[in-house]
């Protein structure tokens, strides 16, 4: 159960008459709690070494645009002040803001206390911690929103209340007129619950980073390590917490930058000597410092020296012995999927075959629960073929895929290749035999100087070429409750009328949507963020296997010919949701391969596992009473 508590860095500002800043307060690493007093009233109480200070909350501002990267400010006009939130993990400030918000608006469906009672009452006083949120707070908002919306009316059935009539515009097109309403609608309702909840072994995979174990959690496709992944990013305060992965599009999914980039080391193929050098300028080095909670993505592509390397630059920078310099590491990926790519006739080494692996990795976890399929008999298949195993049964079930029709409602197969020619070169054929017009939208970038990296990292181009009948994929999760995912695919069937004329997609459930831009948000050097809005939208007549980690598609056809790594096989097959979604062209047994030294490094893993579960589950039943480590 998530308490109503912070620990966080604040910033308390007296206010002028006209709003000025008067006087500043910053306090480090302060505590504050939300509580009652004897009336039942709301109370902030804010500890931080020898200030401490309790604020009674009423009629107050609570602003958190910002909420998502640790930020918030609450003005509090009663006592003419504001408060800063900073460097707070997301996850935390977003529930405490939310608690906040609701207990002070179910405050107000009670009858008010008058200043007499209060000034002859002889309870004593006190400050009781408040109670966690629960589903009757949230049903008597959501109802109380419901009647005063309900009060109001609408624009053509007037409501209880007299209100001002809405502001209204004309807008003309080619094709009719409309009206268009300047008051932006608001969203009323406030789920009961969170849409998605960490399972048992995600919240013991969080608890030992909670606290402050160096960790590497590992799993099938499909097992929530993404979900994971941005869970324990929004766990550990903003400031002091850099997200990385190998791959820039990777890294664009984690809202982080490449591994690369952020040692500031180049390709990591100069000696250890240079490598420290150029980590050790002035911005790069402040960088490091930072750094207490380093996280990585797809850990499974990073070369094994580089690993090595990057650990004794971390050393040397920051004048360290501890492993990785004292700072905690949190590595996520599967050895048994994508391999670091190397050139040919060069020596291939894992990065758990690195000393320095074994000195800085505290535990290792494996996730078991699959979650992208609910099929057991496709489970079973992915299972065997990812530690590379094909038996008979497997290959035959495989091959009669061929023949199956996994198109409908006009969405056909993506067909998965191992090569991005290929990609390019099938997406332009399809493309170009469409009768239709074309229509192009641009990214609008915040930086244009810098396209090229948001190239490189984002998982959309800075132009989109689209046509009515092209067959279209989502890049980014829209609304995963009406399945607007990353990878769900569609066919568009219009465009908008108007200057924009944003397309709309038939999905391969049927319905209909009006795909708009959407924002991205990448990190460059020296601590730059870029950011792109485009259409979360990409041709899907073909798309590269590499491109497709992460992804869950609808309909899916595979050519494994040209297979050349480990584990590529298993990538591509595991994108299908089911088989039903999934046709395999060319199957043979021999493009099924895993890599004798992961399988005995997974092995190895799991004996380690049983012994590391008893100390994450007796964590986890204690945490309650532990301090953050921040």
């Amino acid at each position: 159960m998530e308490r109503t508590e912070l620990v966080c860095c604040l910033t308390i500002e007296k206010l002028g008459g006209s709003g000025e800043s008067l006087k500043k307060t910053v306090l480090k690493g302060a505590n504050l709690m939300l509580g009652r007093n004897e009336f039942r009233d709301i109370l902030l109480k804010i500890n931080a070494g020898k200030y401490s200070q309790t604020f009674h909350l009423d009629n107050i501002s609570v602003f958190k645009r910002f909420a998502v990267e640790g930020k918030a400010c609450i003005k509090v006009p009663a006592c003419k002040l504001q408060l800063l939130i900073s460097n707070c993990p997301p996850n935390q400030l977003i529930h405490f803001l939310k608690s906040l918000c609701i207990k002070l608006d179910c405050g107000k469906l009670k009858k008010p206390i008058s200043q007499r009672v209060r000034l002859v009452s002889e309870l004593p006083r006190k400050f009781e911690e408040i109670s966690p949120l629960n589903d009757k707070d949230i049903a008597s908002v959501n109802a109380a929103r419901a009647k005063r919306e309900e009060c109001k009316g609408s624009s053509t059935t007037p409501g209880t209340n007299k209100r001002k009539p809405l502001k209204r515009i004309r807008t003309n097109t080619k094709d009719s007129e409309t009206d268009v309403d300047l008051v932006p609608k608001k969203k009323l309702h406030i789920s009961v619950a969170p849409s998605c909840l960490l399972s048992k072994e995600q919240k013991c995979v969080l608890n030992a980073v909670l606290s402050g174990k160096n960790i590497f959690f590992t799993g099938s496709a499909g097992t929530g390590k993404s979900f994971l992944m941005k869970k324990i990013i929004g766990a550990l305060p903003p400031d002091s917490t850099f997200a990385t992965a190998s791959t820039g599009v990777a890294a664009c999914h984690i809202g982080g930058t490449t591994l690369h980039q952020f040692a500031g080391i180049g390709s990591g193929t100069q000696p250890l000597e240079k490598c420290i050098e150029l980590a050790s300028r002035p911005a790069r080095k402040q960088t490091w410092r930072k750094c207490k909670h380093l996280i990585v993505d797809e850990i499974s592509m990073i070369d094994g020296d580089f690993f090595t390397k990057l650990e004794a630059v971390a050393r040397a920078v920051l004048k360290s012995q501890d492993p990785f310099g004292g700072i905690q590491v949190i590595l996520c990926g599967d050895f048994l999927q994508l391999p670091p790519v190397v050139k040919p006739g060069e020596h291939r080494k894992f990065c758990f075959e690195s000393p320095a692996w074994q000195r800085c990795i505290h535990l290792n976890y494996e996730l078991k629960t699959i979650r992208r399929q609910n099929d057991p008999t496709f489970i079973n298949i992915l299972q065997q073929i990812r530690v590379g195993r094909c038996s008979e049964s497997v290959t035959d079930r495989l091959m009669a895929t061929s023949k199956q029709v996994v198109e409908q409602n006009g969405v056909q197969a993506t067909r998965l290749c191992t090569h991005k020619e290929d990609v390019e070169q099938l997406n332009k054929i399809h493309l170009e035999k469409l009768n239709s017009e074309s229509r192009f939208f641009d990214a609008l970038d915040s930086d244009p100087q810098l396209c090229r990296h948001l190239d490189s990292q984002c998982p959309v181009g800075r132009k989109i070429e689209l046509k009515i009948g092209a067959q279209v994929m989502l890049t980014k999760n829209i609304d995963v409750q009406r399945g607007l995912v990353n990878g769900a695919r569609g066919v568009v069937k219009s465009f908008e009328p108007g200057q924009m004329g944003y397309p709309v997609v038939k999905l391969l459930h049927g319905t209909e949507e009006t795909i708009r831009p959407e924002r991205w948000t990448v990190k460059a050097t020296a601590g730059i963020l870029l950011t792109r809005r485009q259409l979360p939208l990409k041709l899907a007549w073909a798309i590269s296997i590499h491109k497709s980690q992460g992804m869950s598609l609808d309909c899916v056809e595979i050519s494994l010919s040209r297979v050349f790594e480990c584990g590529q096989a298993y990538v591509a097959l595991s994108r299908a949701r089911s088989l039903q979604g999934l046709r395999v062209m060319d199957f043979e047994s021999r493009c099924v391969r895993a890599h004798p030294r992961v399988l005995q490094f997974y092995r190895s893993m799991r004996r380690q596992q049983i012994v590391n579960q008893a100390y994450m589950e007796d964590y986890s039943e204690n945490k309650e009473n532990q301090r953050p480590l921040w």
